[in-house]
């Protein structure tokens, strides 16, 4: 099932019908949420894991706590290390009530790496997650918006929401409607909706998944820069246009024509294919078990299992003889005659590397396994491989 699939329910309608509109809750199987992010994962995180500020904030009552509440400095190898979480001190914290917010998970936490890179492929836009650990009871924050689209999700314990309809965010007298959250269910916010959330009778435990959108504005901007690149648009402004402004407005006349003639000669389908590239080469790497891989490539042989990395993309371009191979965090440059078993390598979850020999000898087959594999886009799946 895609990320979409299961925050949404239905992916195509979400996309089609909810996407930036409308509240939407979805029912979903309470294993496939906690699986993502456990009261006990937590806990671990908490209390086993070195974080340091500001991957974890606290807060209570509507304020957010001084870091200096639940912290500490250490040394390593004589360099000093500030910012260090105290897991004692943020347990004491939230005994005494304080909300435990983890931010940036998708960042280290691979369940939730894996949620939010899926998400973005099928969005096209950059996600992230958050946690919210809330003591029974207790609410962190007030009522409040935020600047991105959200899906949220209970993963322990209930929390009653309350949210605002986003027609009428901007009357500070409309009445909200109640949403109670518990594993199973997921919401879907749009951006600017008011909302606030109370813990019930037992600690509550909530990811939410922000969609920080990327909007016709932004790509406009970045087309409009790149004419606007040119060096004539460099020279100052006509000197007297203080007393006579009709200089000023000649010269902007001509400049204007000039520009958008220049932003009608653009191609839309380039600038389109130009945008997927850049979405699909600039993200932050995550190749979890990439150590492991290596170390195995000398033991790949034609009945090596291989297996598509979660957290890559594979999107197949042409260029020329070429094939242009975009990974999520970079670009690979290929033979064009390799476009049909990267086809394969593109549309099959798990494979053995005798399935290339269609269009590979033996040796080529192991240059080519070893290269992708090197490059994140595929794992070796372990115990199945002979050499």
């Amino acid at each position: 099932m895609s990320a979409l699939s299961l925050l949404s329910g239905d992916a195509q309608a979400f996309r089609d019908k909810v996407w930036a509109s409308h509240i939407h809750v979805n029912h979903t199987d309470p294993a496939d949420l906690v699986g993502l992010l456990s009261l006990d994962d937590v806990d671990q995180l908490l209390t086993s894991v070195a974080l340091r500020t500001p991957a974890l904030r606290l807060a209570k009552d509507g304020e957010v706590l001084p870091s200096s509440r639940f912290t500490r400095q250490a040394t390593m190898a004589g360099s000093p290390l500030t910012g260090l979480v105290d897991g004692r001190k943020v347990l004491a914290e939230f005994d005494d009530g304080a909300t435990v917010v983890l931010q940036g998970l998708h960042r280290y936490w691979q369940p939730l790496t894996e949620l939010v890179r899926d998400l973005e492929l099928e969005l096209g836009h950059p996600c992230q997650a958050n946690a919210y650990l809330t003591p029974p009871g207790n609410q962190g924050f007030a009522r409040h918006s935020d600047s991105h689209d959200v899906f949220v999700f209970q993963t322990h314990g209930r929390k009653l929401w309350e949210v605002v309809d986003p027609a009428d965010a901007a009357d500070p007298d409309a009445a909200a409607r109640e949403v109670m959250l518990e594993p199973g269910l997921s919401m879907y916010l749009p951006i600017g909706t008011p909302h606030s959330a109370c813990s019930q009778t037992e600690t509550s435990l909530h990811v939410t998944i922000g969609i920080n959108p990327l909007t016709w504005r932004d790509l406009l901007q970045q087309v409009s820069a790149r004419v606007l690149s040119a060096e004539e648009y460099d020279v100052p402004l006509p000197a007297g246009y203080l007393d006579d402004p009709e200089r000023l407005s000649r010269g902007l006349a001509a400049r204007l024509t000039g520009f958008t003639g220049a932003l009608g000669d653009l191609d839309p389908g380039v600038v389109a294919d130009e945008q997927v590239a850049s979405f699909l080469t600039g993200r932050t790497p995550a190749v979890r078990g990439g150590l492991t891989d290596l170390v195995g490539l000398d033991a790949l042989g034609d009945d090596t299992v291989l297996t598509r990395r979660p957290t890559a993309a594979c999107v197949l371009r042409r260029d020329g003889d070429r094939l242009l191979v975009l990974l999520g965090d970079r670009e690979l440059r290929m033979p064009g005659r390799l476009t049909e078993p990267m086809e394969l390598v593109r549309d099959t979850p798990s494979f053995r590397l005798a399935d290339l020999s269609p269009w590979l000898d033996g040796e080529s087959r192991i240059v080519v396994g070893r290269r992708l594999v090197r490059e994140g886009l595929l794992r070796i799946t372990p115990g199945r491989h002979t050499g």
